[in-house]
Formats: C-alpha cells, structure tokens, sequence
C-alpha cells in the first residue's frame, strides 16, 4: 500500500526536525562549571542522543506501521519541548542551540498538522 502525501509530508518533517535537534545537541555549551561537571555533561549528551534515536522510531512506527499512539506520543512531546524550550529561553536567552531548537519545534508542529489532515485521517484510522 502507498503511504498518503500527507502521511509522507509528516514523516519527512519529523525526521528533518530530529535531525535539527541534533544539530542544537552538537550546538550546546558543553563547558564545565561547578555545577555542572564533564560527566554530567557527557550523560545529558547522551540521554539526549538516546531519546532523539527513541523519537525517530516513533516517527517510523507512526508513518509506516500506521501506529496511531506513537503519532499521540510524538504531539505530547512537542508539548514538552516547547514547555521546556519557553524555560530555557526565559532563564539563559536566545541562543544558537536555542533557535534552532525553536525552528525544530515549528517543523515539528507542521509535521504533526500533516498527520492529522487530509489523506493522513483514513492512514491511521485502519
């Protein structure tokens, strides 16, 4: 069966924005301070790289196993991030890893609109 225009615009968007995401990861300040040491540092990197491999399978079994809860699970974190991504600019401001994190949450959200309009409906309904 041929995956619907709108299943395929979703699941390029969540992939380009998961991609993004790891450019902010490879973006972030990785300098070590008294509060937060190397190894700290390296554990949040790679939790970090742990959960976008974890995201992009959500994003496979949605688009291609026609997973309905992985499409939930991938809108409830964007909720998330974008939680998450309005406190961090509110404590350290805008910043390179932060901006891209923004256009990744915009691409994110476009994605997850495709996913539920149009010929995406019937895809997951089945």
């Amino acid at each position: 069966m041929t995956v619907p225009r709108n299943v395929l615009w979703f699941e390029v968007l969540l992939y380009l924005s998961l991609t993004l995401d790891s450019l902010s990861v490879a973006f972030a300040d990785r300098t070590p301070s008294e509060a937060r040491t190397e190894q700290m540092i390296m554990g949040d990197t790679l939790v970090t790289g742990g959960m976008i491999l974890l995201l992009m399978y959500f994003v496979w079994l949605a688009a291609q196993r026609r997973k309905n809860w992985a499409r939930w699970v991938l809108a409830a974190m964007l909720a998330l991030s974008v939680a998450s991504l309005l406190q961090a600019i509110g404590v350290e401001g805008l910043a390179l890893d932060s901006g891209i994190e923004v256009v990744s949450c915009i691409v994110t959200a476009f994605g997850l609109y495709f996913s539920f309009t149009g010929d995406a409906k019937g895809w997951f309904n089945a």
